[in-house]
């Protein structure tokens, strides 16, 4: 099965629960294998820089931040009806060097666990995940990595070529 998300998608978060549950119940659930594949909600934002979710949405979308934050309640209503631990209090940002992390730790075998990680620092615990510290943090949890080689493979170009830039 291939999926393409962005890590900081929140209906990509509410639809990898949905699926795992689906695939749950599936029969044949041991022969499917998952991968997940990199999709930048929007690539235009800088990387390195991040601020406030619902400021950056109202701006994307032409809203008010009180606007947003309606929208941001149905998102959360929908994560938690899934179980998922859910906070609107995260930060917007580029996600380039996330999907770097994830194509490492795809080459380990740990990708779902990565993006399990990240998903919960993001969405479950609101920490930040644009920064070196960040990701490196989840990926070093999710694929035991060193973080030598995470920073390596962040600061690399193969993933670069992999993501088209």
């Amino acid at each position: 099965m291939d999926i393409w998300s962005d890590v900081v998608c929140p209906w990509c978060y509410i639809g990898k629960a949905r699926f795992e549950r689906a695939l749950a119940g599936f029969a044949h659930r041991d022969e499917v294998s998952v991968v997940f594949h990199s999709y930048e909600l929007d690539p235009t934002l800088p990387r390195g820089e991040s601020g406030p979710l619902r400021e950056a949405l109202a701006a994307k979308f032409g809203r008010s931040v009180e606007e947003i934050a309606v929208m941001e309640d149905r998102v959360a209503d929908a994560a938690r009806g899934e179980r998922l631990a859910y906070t609107a209090d995260r930060l917007s940002g580029n996600t380039f060097d996330l999907h770097r992390l994830l194509h490492l730790v795809t080459d380990v075998g740990w990708q779902a666990e990565a993006v399990s990680a990240l998903h919960a620092a993001h969405f479950g615990a609101g920490r930040p995940v644009f920064d070196a510290a960040g990701r490196d943090a989840a990926g070093r949890d999710a694929a035991g990595r060193d973080a030598a080689e995470v920073t390596r493979v962040r600061a690399g170009e193969r993933a670069a070529r992999d993501l088209g830039r």
